[in-house]
């Protein structure tokens, strides 16, 4: 496995999306083409599937140094209720597009941190919005919650509104790894949030974990899981630290990159992870999740109906999914759209009347082949693919491939092209395989994380 690892630990996409950021084509984007995007969708999809929401809620009070997402950090809490306006704002200009309701079956809560607003705050914001839709009978609505400050009022105020699944960031037990990190977070307060979670009737508790920290040992990690599996989650996030320190203001400067952990000793604390996380009932469903038997997220992997975009993991899929909020991305399936990156940008912009996109990518139907292929790999482990009569620029790609059935990371019978368990740790890799845009344009600098 070593020599495995010496050889596929690269740089490479976490394929949320195809193309991947880096390799949108901006100069063929605007904000009118990216109406007509949703537009189009919208018609096409929201009657029978309905749409999803994701709502970026970027402050934090203290700045986490493992942490690469658009943040703003911020004690003052006068903050909340001038952004939530500027987010209901954003929604009523996309509502403007829309010719019937909108049909609400997927509601995200992300950060920063979504329970730094009040829960009084997050009602009214909750509300707005569902004042103007329909919510599907198979709604799925979910939050990301810091055990350090989520109060029962906050799990309760999100239940009625109808939340069932929360996920809180654990990232390591270990006191060393949490000064490193700058999260200080005793495990009482993450029993202390699961355990209301569960009086309160949450269907769905997650916890993040995440190995290749800094100062993070394998006794380190097995000690985080085994307390984990006091509180038996229905999901975890196993998440791999992405170090990319050279991205703006993501504040990974914290430590010394001497700290972290060598890919080799990266791969086993994921290895021997995984092997205990199995020992213990969970089940590897897709790239870097794993969940109980009973939980959505596999049963959706059994009935091939699990799907992968911005959110990451999901037990549903929409063709729609509107990014409200600073730096939130969208995804109409035929198009992508980031939001502008800083707080003040973003409210300046909505008051102004306009949606407030900042960059994009309009997919052609090259992308809308290589997107699907990608999306079954990461989310089905599995594809048919005619290499050779699809795209001449692809024909490397069947050498490629040829390599890691002899590494047995996939097993190819004709055109059909099967992740083997032992390559699931290689999904990343493989999906690489059909990167067309990357494989045209390889980066000369750093811009993706090191996929083990």
């Amino acid at each position: 496995m070593n020599s495995l690892i010496d050889k596929y630990n690269i740089p490479g996409p976490r394929y949320t999306s195809y193309p991947t950021v880096p390799y949108w084509d901006e100069t063929s984007f605007s904000p009118e083409l990216w109406k007509q995007s949703v537009i189009r969708t919208f018609k096409e999809s929201n009657a029978e599937e309905g749409i999803s929401i994701y709502i970026h809620l970027p402050f934090c009070e203290a700045l986490c140094t493992f942490c690469a997402c658009h943040k703003r950090i911020t004690k003052q809490h006068s903050v909340e209720i001038p952004y939530l306006e500027s987010v209901l704002k954003e929604w009523q200009l996309y509502l403007n597009l829309f010719n019937e309701k909108p049909k609400l079956k997927e509601l995200h809560l992300g950060g920063g941190t979504p329970t730094f607003f009040s829960p009084q705050n997050l009602k009214t914001l909750l509300e707005g919005i569902f004042e103007t839709v329909e919510i599907a009978q198979d709604q799925e609505f979910s939050f990301e919650g810091h055990p350090n400050n989520t109060t029962r009022e906050h799990l309760q105020t999100l239940y009625d509104l109808g939340f069932r699944r929360v996920s809180f960031g654990v990232q390591d037990y270990d006191l060393k790894v949490q000064k490193a990190i700058n999260r200080i977070q005793p495990f009482e307060n993450v029993q202390r949030v699961t355990e209301w979670a569960r009086e309160i009737g949450y269907r769905g508790i997650s916890h993040d974990l995440v190995f290749g920290l800094p100062h993070q040992s394998w006794e380190a990690m097995e000690y985080t899981i085994r307390k984990t599996m006091e509180l038996k989650p229905d999901r975890l996030a196993f998440y791999s630290y992405a170090h990319v320190p050279w991205v703006k203001g993501v504040g990974q400067r914290g430590f010394d990159e001497n700290d972290l952990p060598s890919g080799e000793e990266k791969r086993r604390l994921y290895e021997d992870g995984k092997k205990l996380l199995e020992e213990l009932g969970y089940i590897e469903v897709g790239m870097d999740h794993f969940s109980l038997e009973h939980d959505d997220l596999y049963q959706s992997l059994i009935q091939k109906k699990l799907h992968r975009n911005f959110m990451g993991y999901t037990s549903s899929k929409t063709q729609l999914m509107v990014g409200l909020g600073m730096s939130a991305i969208s995804d109409s399936w035929y198009a992508f759209a980031q939001n502008v990156k800083t707080v003040e940008e973003y409210q300046k912009i909505v008051e102004e009347g306009q949606i407030p996109v900042v960059k994009g990518h309009i997919l052609n139907d090259e992308d809308l082949t290589i997107r699907r292929h990608i999306l079954n790999l990461m989310c089905q482990l599995e594809t048919t693919f005619d290499i050779n009569n699809s795209f001449p620029e692809l024909e490397n790609a069947f050498d490629m491939l040829k390599e890691m059935e002899n590494d047995e990371l996939v097993e190819i019978n004709g055109h059909h092209i099967q992740i083997t368990e032992k390559g699931r740790a290689f999904t990343r890799n493989v999906a690489m395989v059909f990167d067309l845009r990357m494989m045209r344009n390889k980066p000369e600098t750093r811009i993706f994380s090191m996929t083990i």
